[in-house]
């Protein structure tokens, strides 16, 4: 068959060439048997011999799917299958929809044509690249019409070119503005894999060609590597040896879009011309869909950034609104304490004032008590000595002696005088309670009896412990416990124990528990560093929610206009603040209410 090859090569070089193939495929040379069915696949289809390129494809097709490359396998049986449509051969037809269904790839419905077997070898020509061309377009269009995100169109877009240009390794190269990136680069073979995102273009690709096709934009096509002069010195093309190689831009409206890299390993002339033009038609479409892709994902970006500024902004928005939100709080806060400040000040004031205006005169009455009750002593003397002398003459004298009730008078008198000055004596202790209570001399830290401050401020309130219409008198119960004296400012604690204890008898004037109501005040020194007092009562108590919120500001569980929700805030700052100390709050409802100051002794 050789010598007839040689003497009609048109007749028989690929019948030489289909049997030259099998043989080595038997033996396993794998490469050679490639390239072997390769040849004689073209020669069969350049003379005429349409049922012999059935035969071809359909043996590389096995040979193939032996290997474990069922995409390109998939190719060739497609070509097989055609060509046996073309041919008439029936029969051969069913038997590969039978075996090789899933390697078939239908492009349009078999139309069995009778043909002349005497006639097939000299007028038949093949259609296979009309089938093929056709089936590509399709599922290109299908693709982009599909796949609008970029990485999952250029994964399936290089799984097709490769599956009909016969590749086993594919490669796509993006122009990003003048910077040339890989986005991906494909395997066919055991286990199809695709691989994104290199990080060295010049290991990855054979540089001299990617070169010259960006400089011409011209198609760059190796059929046999042994024969190349031009790129005989590529470092690339040296270490890998593929068998063909084809490399071709993908370009729109004469922008350069991409260029494709295409190999084939194993056999020598794979890219025939009539699957680079099947190529060449898809390069459009691709060029097409891959723009498309990157203007959606740039639009995306876009919508992403707009999303991150617009979100940014909204949060710098809602965090500028909370900053100015706490200003307003803490300037109220600052203005409640200001004026809660000024009325203690003006409060002391007052208080200092009065006392000291009263102090004057009750002093002078006080010491003018004393004298008065001596002269008074003195004339009763001066009287009685006028009785024992007098011998009864002067009658006058007499009656009014009587009138008067001189006895009873001086008996009276006597009690009249101690009344005044334990009255005397009440206000002067009231004066002096309000002094210290005040103690508007006192703003610095100062060494300070707690129990002086609890009595002071227990004598102001006196008059509302008193019973009155609406309930019984309120008791107070002290546990006094031995406190050394505490370092702090004193007008500023008798302000929050003013506060604590006004609150409590509130809660018992509104109670319905009728009699025994009760407020405990218990002093007492805790770890040697701190003083603690407690102030109690047995009144309505209040919620959880309530006892945790009772330091805030403008929170009250008073009725609307009874309270403004400041005086226990304020307590706080000057017991936390203040005084580094702690306030605490425990209730239940029903079970009354605590308040517990604990402040360092030392200060």
């Amino acid at each position: 068959m050789k010598k007839w090859a040689q003497h009609a090569p048109m007749n028989f070089q690929h019948k030489y060439e289909l049997v030259e193939a099998e043989m080595a495929r038997v033996l396993g040379e794998n490469e050679t048997a490639a390239t072997y069915y390769e040849r004689a696949i073209s020669g069969a289809s350049e003379n005429g011999y349409i049922h012999e390129e059935a035969i071809a494809n359909e043996r590389v097709a096995e040979f193939y799917l032996s290997l474990g490359r069922e995409k390109v396998a998939k190719a060739y049986m497609t070509d097989a299958y055609y060509c046996y449509i073309n041919w008439g051969a029936t029969a051969k037809i069913k038997d590969l929809e039978e075996r090789h269904s899933k390697l078939i790839i239908r492009t349009q419905t078999p139309e069995i044509t009778k043909i002349d077997l005497t006639k097939t070898i000299s007028s038949i020509t093949s259609k296979t690249s009309k089938n093929l061309d056709f089936y590509t377009i399709i599922k290109a269009s299908q693709t982009i019409s599909e796949e609008i995100e970029l990485n999952s169109l250029l994964d399936k877009l290089m799984h097709i070119l490769m599956e009909n240009a016969g590749a086993n390794k594919g490669t796509l190269v993006l122009n990003n503005s003048g910077t040339w990136e890989i986005p991906i680069q494909c395997l066919s073979g055991d286990s199809d894999s695709c691989i994104t995102h290199f990080d060295d273009l010049n290991k990855s690709l054979p540089h001299t060609v990617i070169n010259t096709v960006k400089q011409t934009q011209q198609t760059v096509l190796i059929n046999q590597l042994e024969t190349e002069t031009t790129f005989a010195g590529d470092p690339y093309l040296i270490e890998h040896q593929p068998k063909s190689l084809l490399c071709t831009p993908i370009l729109k409206q004469g922008k350069f879009i991409a260029l494709l890299l295409l190999e084939n390993s194993l056999a020598t002339g794979a890219f025939t011309p009539d699957r680079i033009k099947v190529l060449q038609l898809l390069m459009t479409q691709a060029a097409i869909s891959i723009e498309n892709a990157r203007l959606y994902k740039n639009l995306e970006e876009y919508n992403y950034n707009l999303e991150a500024q617009v979100k940014h902004r909204t949060q710098a928005l809602q965090e500028k609104n909370l900053d100015l939100q706490q200003t307003l709080l803490k300037l109220q806060e600052t203005q409640t304490q200001l004026i809660q400040t000024e009325k203690m000040s003006a409060l002391g004031q007052m208080v200092g004032g009065i006392a000291h205006e009263i102090n004057n005169p009750i002093t002078f009455i006080s010491s003018n008590i004393t004298h008065a009750r001596e002269y008074f002593h003195e004339l009763l003397e001066l009287v009685e000595l006028y009785k024992q002398n007098s011998s009864g003459s002067n009658s006058a004298i007499e009656e009014k002696l009587e009138e008067i009730d001189l006895e009873f008078l001086g008996d009276d008198l006597e009690k009249l005088f101690d009344s005044m000055e334990t009255g005397s004596n009440r206000i002067s202790t009231i004066i002096l309670g309000l002094r210290n209570f005040s103690r508007l001399d006192e703003s610095d830290m100062k060494e300070v009896d707690i129990h002086e401050g609890l009595e002071n401020t227990l004598m102001i309130l006196q008059h509302r412990l008193q019973a009155n219409s609406s309930r019984p008198e309120i008791a107070i119960v002290k546990n006094y416990g031995k406190l050394p004296p505490v370092n702090c400012r004193a007008s500023q604690l008798n302000q929050v124990f003013l506060q604590i204890l006004s609150n409590a008898i509130d809660a018992l004037t509104t109670s319905e528990i009728g009699s025994g109501l009760e407020i405990s005040i218990t002093t007492e020194v805790q770890d040697a560093q701190t003083a603690r007092i407690r102030i109690a009562d047995n009144g309505i108590g209040m919620s959880e929610i309530a006892c945790q919120r009772v330091f805030e500001p403008f929170f009250t569980t008073k009725p609307i206009g009874q309270g403004t929700g400041l005086g226990l805030f304020i307590s706080y700052q000057i017991v936390t603040q203040q005084h580094r100390g702690q306030l605490k709050c425990i209730s239940q409802l029903g079970q009354g209410t605590e308040l517990i100051i604990e402040i360092p002794i030392e200060g």
